[in-house]
């Protein structure tokens, strides 16, 4: 299976695409830019989605549900997020379909069922859910409002790739709602760190926590704050967002409340939320030629055990000990899969589960019964050994810790490797094209100069980061005055 992965370092990708599609996580589907979410891709999604929620409800948050269908003029609403996203948007504008007189068994659109008002496929929430707090806070008493809702948003993107950029990706998406500025903007920094300490501690991924430059933050925010990631490739991966939107939305649709002296003052907002890329971004960050590797806190299966034998009274006395070895295992938590499938022989099995970054494979065969022995080989490392199987149980969980640590560990050093600070352009350009990765560099301010980077180099301020050093300095293109370093990289 692994075999037939085109390798990194040729296209890197190709590599992406082959490995999403062999390892059974995703595939495109008969709708132009959508993918189909196949059972193991989105076990790591259910994973991701069962730590996030956690952390949600953790911090305050409740789930709730809106909508698929924004009015437009709702959506019209927040001039400044209406016009970011105008281009992006699918658009319903009819509700029933007839026969077609002139084509028989074809079906055409009904012109007699056209919508009083078309309806925006939603490409992200703000306006059909400030729209409806606003019959929901009417007082102080009804603040802080912390709501997060699972869904999935369309945006027409004309050039897709699976999880990374799709027409249809699921995510989530938190609305809060607050009394005052301080607030706000407390929720939106805290949300920045949940994601950050997400991605790292169950990921392995390590982020640059940042605030987005006036040009790439979320249209219709005041602020942007995002983690920032770096793929094996160079090439930085936005990973996460939380926006704080000011009193933007809340003046759009009139949200206000009673102060505690009887005020009406409006509310101030946020929004934040991370999506099925971070799939993508898993896959990019650690996996190698041979297939996935995926960190033990989100990997469908933790341990996959492998039997080796001749004949069926051999495979009976192994699954007997391997049932026992299952249970013992999923007693601590571990998800295990005992893999007697006797259509494979063992070496395709250990390329599957190699190529499906299982991070820790057993084999045991009729010699290691004899024995009391078996033999444990890591994803990670491809290190194997033979143990006493009266330890395996505590034996492979601290490998799944290890593992765990030794995935963040390998990302930061790469990142620390490919991360190069800059003084002038001509630098700049130089390890930009050399190394890739993260480029610290001095910039002016400018959205002019911004622009002219990123036309001269392709490479866009991933964020200004939050432990940037107040130390001076003159920006690389245009030698003028800057507070400064910000982050620069090609981004996906």
């Amino acid at each position: 299976m692994s075999k037939n992965l085109t390798k990194r370092a040729e296209d890197y990708s190709k590599w992406y695409n082959e490995l999403v599609v062999k390892a059974d996580l995703a595939e495109n589907s008969a709708v132009r830019g959508c993918m189909v979410i196949k059972p193991y891709g989105y076990a790591i999604w259910e994973k991701m989605q069962a730590a996030l929620d956690k952390m949600f409800k953790e911090t305050g948050h409740e789930n709730a549900y809106f909508p698929l269908f924004v009015p437009k003029s709702l959506f019209e609403a927040e001039e400044k997020n209406a016009e970011g996203f105008a281009k992006e948007c699918a658009v319903v504008t009819h509700y029933r379909l007839q026969n077609d007189p002139d084509n028989e068994g074809k079906l055409r659109v009904d012109p007699e069922a056209k919508l009083e008002e078309e309806l925006v496929v939603r490409p992200t929430s703000e306006a059909i859910i400030w729209n409806t707090y606003k019959g929901w806070i009417q007082s102080y008493r009804d603040l802080p409002l912390l709501i997060n809702q699972w869904a999935n948003v369309v945006r027409w993107e004309m050039r897709t790739r699976l999880f990374l950029r799709t027409a249809e990706f699921l995510w989530q998406e938190g609305h809060t709602a607050h009394a005052t500025k301080a607030e706000a903007v407390a929720e939106a920094k805290q949300m920045q760190d949940v994601y950050a300490t997400f991605a790292e501690s169950f990921m392995a991924m390590p982020v640059i926590k940042g605030v987005k430059s006036d040009s790439e933050r979320f249209a219709g925010a005041e602020d942007t704050y995002t983690i920032e990631a770096l793929m094996q490739d160079g090439k930085a991966l936005q990973a996460g967002t939380s926006h704080f939107l000011g009193q933007n939305f809340a003046k759009a649709f009139d949200v206000k409340y009673t102060s505690k002296e009887g005020k009406q003052e409006h509310v101030w907002a946020t929004s934040w939320g991370v999506s099925t890329r971070l799939i993508g971004g898993l896959i990019m960050t650690h996996s190698d030629d041979k297939g996935l590797v995926l960190p033990p806190k989100l990997a469908p299966i933790q341990v996959v055990i492998v039997p080796i034998y001749k004949n069926k009274e051999q495979l009976d006395a192994i699954t007997i000990k391997a049932n026992l070895i299952t249970d013992a295992l999923r007693s601590k938590g571990v998800s295990v899969k005992y893999d007697q499938r006797d259509t494979f022989r063992p070496g395709a099995k250990f390329a599957e589960y190699e190529l499906k970054g299982v991070p820790v494979r057993i084999a045991l065969g009729s010699r290691d019964l004899e024995n009391n022995t078996l033999e444990v080989a890591r994803r990670d490392t491809f290190k194997k050994e033979t143990i006493a199987m009266d330890d395996v149980i505590s034996y492979v969980e601290k490998l799944l810790k290890n593992i765990q640590e030794n995935l963040f560990d390998k990302a930061i050093q790469y990142r620390k490797e490919h991360t190069t600070e800059v003084n002038d352009f001509k630098e700049f350009k130089k390890a930009l094209k050399n190394k890739g990765g993260f480029i610290s560099a001095y910039w002016d301010g400018t959205e002019e100069t911004e622009n002219r980077i990123k036309e001269y180099t392709k490479a866009t301020i991933r964020c200004i980061p939050n432990n940037a050093e107040n130390t001076p300095g003159v920006c690389v293109l245009t030698g003028k005055p800057s507070a400064k370093r910000v982050l620069f990289a090609k981004a996906y």
